[in-house]
């Protein structure tokens, strides 16, 4: 192998951040279009403006979350297999709410009836604003721990709710996940709309940039006071060992570790600030693709904040510290993450690349023009 198994879970760790980041910064604005759509158009045709500005892309934006998925579940099985306990319900939630994007893009304008669109906008907008609820509430929740433990045999056990996730700060952060996408979202509609629809794009850029700084700075407090988990003995980091291995204690604050251990990351929490604000800041003065660059720093910014404050946690119990899972002791084996290190480094790139020339051909505004000269294949 050319890197050792504790370099390996690094990488991954890293790999999978990087997934779930492209997610967030190319179906994220999915997301955000979707949540704007029965809000932002106010008849059928800026409806159907909003919809072909995501129309053309949604589709390859949405493999960067089946990606990850994947990801998981080939580096971390035990967090795939525990999550999928834990979270089941939620995780059928947003599956089911997924349902709505497809369907609702290719059967929206087969029917001429102002009903059956209005419906399926509403369709749209549920496939917009549950998903990034659900992620933002499923992550709250893992800063406060979830209820589960191994027994000796390595059996996971949960002993939660669906409801239980719905406390204070899962909710807030399911809301700041929201607030947070609907900024990226509007900010891509800034760029790809004009007239009513990029005016009514560009207010409300403003509007979820102030709402995501707020709520992003009132969950760093509330974070700042809760407790905290940190490893205080584990075996070798470049070997296989199970998570009971290891212990763990919980202090108040211990989120905060990994800022004051390297204090470049931050930058991170300044990122997720600083690109809301300069995202209003630029809609303000109608900086369309500028703002939209802010505000996915922001969302980056956000998301690498969340991912930091976590480090090396991954999935956290409130019910035996020992049995939180963290990139030591969840992920495959020294030769599985090998292996799948240098799938990713051929391919990763390919679907970079790839995602670049798509957005370069789709390139331009969406008007009303185009709505009505192409009325047979728009949306």
């Amino acid at each position: 192998m050319i890197f050792d198994y504790e370099t390996l879970k690094l990488i991954w760790w890293a790999f999978v951040g990087v997934l779930i980041i492209g997610f967030a910064l190319t179906d994220g604005f999915d997301f955000g279009v979707g949540m704007m759509l029965p809000f932002a158009g106010k008849n059928d045709t800026e409806r159907r403006i909003l919809i072909n500005s995501i129309g053309p892309t949604w589709e390859g934006n949405q493999t960067w979350f089946v990606t990850a998925g994947g990801a998981t579940f080939a580096a971390w099985p035990l967090v795939y297999a525990t999550a999928f306990s834990g979270f089941y319900i939620a995780l059928m939630v947003l599956l089911f709410s997924l349902f709505f994007r497809p369907v609702g893009f290719d059967y929206r304008s087969k029917v001429a009836d102002p009903r059956w669109r209005n419906a399926w906008d509403w369709g749209l907008f549920i496939g917009g604003f549950v998903p990034p609820l659900i992620c933002g509430v499923a992550f709250g929740n893992l800063l406060l721990g979830v209820p589960f433990h191994y027994d000796d045999t390595m059996r996971v056990e949960y002993t939660g709710s669906f409801f239980a996730l719905l406390n204070p700060f899962g909710l807030l952060a399911g809301l700041l996940s929201v607030a947070m996408l609907l900024m990226h979202g509007a900010a891509f509609a800034f760029v790809k709309t004009e007239a009513a629809v990029g005016e009514r794009s560009r207010k409300t850029v403003i509007g979820a940039a102030l709402v995501t700084v707020l709520l992003f700075v009132a969950g760093g407090f509330w974070v700042a006071q809760m407790p905290g988990y940190r490893i205080t003995s584990m075996p070798d980091a470049n070997s296989a060992f199970t998570p009971l291995a290891k212990t763990v204690e919980v202090v108040a604050g211990a989120w905060f570790d990994n800022y004051a251990k390297w204090p470049v990351t931050k930058l991170f929490p300044a990122l997720g600030v600083a690109g809301a604000v300069l995202a209003a800041l630029l809609a303000l003065v109608r900086s369309a693709r500028l703002a939209f660059i802010a505000s996915g720093l922001s969302v980056t910014g956000i998301i690498l904040t969340a991912g930091m404050s976590l480090f090396p946690f991954i999935m956290p119990s409130s019910l035996d510290a020992k049995s939180s899972l963290t990139m030591w002791d969840a992920v495959s084996s020294h030769k599985t993450l090998g292996l799948m290190f240098w799938m990713v480094l051929i391919f990763l790139p390919l679907i970079i690349v790839y995602t670049g020339w798509v957005y370069r051909v789709v390139k331009g505004k969406v008007t009303a023009k185009d709505i009505h000269d192409n009325e047979h294949t728009a949306y």
